[in-house]
């Protein structure tokens, strides 16, 4: 038998959940050809994972890299964890459709300026991504914040039929791209107002296709399971498979709303709607500091907007103006921490209680930051204490809950070395080290199925997110008693450590603990192989 590659001697865990066994594995193009005893093969390479554990390449179903990995598609911070397979555009954020590219920066995670958006259409977003040649797979929902702007620009109402036939059109659009389905961001300003026949004949559409919708709820304090409850409705009403994002409330709300949330879904589900959720691996929230102001603010002018930040009437509409912030301010200010900044990077790693003088409150200094940054407004952001980690165990335990990164792939180096972002070179690395190695919650078969095999399967994926023949290799090999993340939140940069050698599509882009240079991943559209 003529390999590719054989990858000898390593304990293979393939994605299934069941029990770990030592075997051979041997690729061929970019596909695992076969899995057994190699010892009479040839190849042209091969590698000794002895003492070392093979599992398929993670799937990160929650992602924010949509403009990131143009920006630097070497994703060091997703290889370096053993992330092959990434399923941006959630949350209603992301890159296409646009019309005037100025109207959507801030609804892009990782926007940079430096990179002209060239593109308008879905499929001509999908395009960039292919010249770019990411190192990972990357996979695209439609994000409700894009084709509202695209229809409504700011407007803060529900949309009229002619105005969903519109959005319909360009979900259509997408769809037909090869988007895997369509997201929402209901807290977002400018998608609050979204009624809920509009999201249900949107999802009608995504249904009709067989993807996937994935709900950002509109409300995550005080009225959470109310929004997951609606969520459960859109998915009775539309037929559409649901997936429920980074489930857990955050505080201000009632004790008891992540038990009666999660519960709202798992009854759903065994009344049989193809329903589950999701949750990220941090402690916090993480959003823009601009997600404070009034959606109609981000269509004025530079001037305009830093007029309107240093007005009274304007300053004090923003505080009694529901947002994400305001929902993250219920925690209390000393909760709410700043994590970018370009004007006050010595306030970086500071509460907003602590930057707040004692002559004025919490608002006063969120508003005094963005009018000093409201030259490129969406850059500031900041995190939110949210959760504890017994609520994420008890979470991550329950079987319709996958893991995801709800953040974006960076580099230590190259244009993103000075960009941070909480969770993007620590999600899966601090999981398998917490929650396997350190305090056995999860076997390693239990916690590589909620890696892999668990999302590729609610993402649509068929040929991913297993080790069997004939399946695509990507492929992790680390050792679990060394996988671990060494970024903290006072310094979240830093590469994971212990993952050894990382494939995608059959190729090495982590060769002995280096990025090899190879770009091999590959744009994927949905139901094409």
């Amino acid at each position: 038998m003529q390999l590719d590659i054989i990858i000898r001697g390593g304990t293979l865990v393939d994605g299934s959940g069941r029990p770990a066994r030592t075997t051979d594995i041997g690729i061929a193009g970019d596909r695992i050809e076969t899995i057994g005893p190699l010892d009479d093969a040839r190849s042209v390479d091969e590698i000794d994972a002895q003492g070392l554990v093979v599992t398929p390449g993670f799937v990160d179903i929650h992602s924010h890299s949509d403009f990131t990995l143009l920006v630097d598609p070497r994703a060091q911070s997703s290889v370096y964890q053993g992330v092959t397979t990434e399923l941006v555009g959630n949350c209603g954020h992301g890159c296409a459709p646009i019309t005037d590219p100025d109207l959507f920066t801030a609804n892009i995670y990782g926007y940079d300026p430096r990179l002209d958006m060239t593109w308008r259409t879905f499929a001509g977003y999908l395009e960039a991504l292919d010249a770019a040649q990411p190192a990972i797979n990357v996979a695209s929902l439609v994000p409700n914040g894009n084709l509202r702007i695209a229809v409504m620009g700011f407007d803060e109402r529900p949309a009229s039929p002619d105005e969903i036939n519109q959005m319909a059109y360009l979900l259509e659009e997408g769809l037909e791209a090869g988007a895997f389905g369509y997201s929402t961001g209901l807290e977002s300003a400018w998608e609050r107002d979204a009624s809920h026949r509009e999201i249900v004949d949107l999802c009608r559409v995504a249904a009709r296709h067989a993807t996937m919708y994935a709900c950002h709820t509109r409300n995550k304090e005080v009225e959470a399971v109310e929004a997951v409850e609606e969520t459960v409705q859109v998915a009775r009403d539309s037929g559409v498979r649901c997936q429920v994002s980074h489930i857990i409330p955050r505080r201000g709300g009632p004790p008891d709303a992540r038990e009666r949330a999660i519960s709202a879904v798992e009854v759903a589900h065994d009344e049989g709607l193809d329903i589950a959720f999701d949750q990220h691996t941090r402690l916090h929230g993480i959003t823009n500091l601009s997600m404070a102001l009034p959606s109609p603010f981000l269509d004025r002018s530079t001037a305009e907007r830093r007029t309107l930040l240093s007005d009274d009437a304007f300053r004090k509409h923003v505080r009694q103006y529901p947002s994400l912030i305001s929902s993250f301010a219920l925690g209390g200010w000393e909760n709410v921490y700043l994590f970018l900044s370009a004007s006050r990077p010595d306030a970086v790693g500071k509460s907003i209680a602590d930057l707040t003088a004692d002559d004025t409150d919490g608002w006063d200094t969120v508003l005094d930051i963005l009018a000093r940054e409201v030259d490129q407004i969406e850059f500031p952001m900041v995190l939110c204490h949210s959760y504890t980690e017994d609520e994420l165990i008890d979470t991550f335990l329950h079987p319709l809950c996958t893991i995801g990164s709800d953040a974006t792939a960076l580099g230590v180096d190259g244009p993103l070395a000075d960009t941070d972002f909480l969770g993007a070179y620590t999600w899966a690395s601090w999981f398998l080290k917490r929650f396997v190695t350190q305090t056995n919650q999860f076997t390693l078969e239990h916690a590589v199925e909620k890696l892999t095999a668990r999302p590729a399967e609610r993402m649509g994926l068929t040929d991913r997110g297993l080790l069997a023949e004939g399946m695509r290799a990507d492929i992790a090999i680390f050792a679990p008693a060394e996988f671990r993340e060494t970024g903290t939140l006072e310094s979240p940069s830093q590469l994971a450590m212990g993952m050894h050698h990382v494939f995608v599509n059959g190729q090495p882009v982590l060769r002995d603990g280096n990025m090899t240079g190879c770009r091999s991943g590959r744009v994927l559209r949905f139901g094409r192989r």
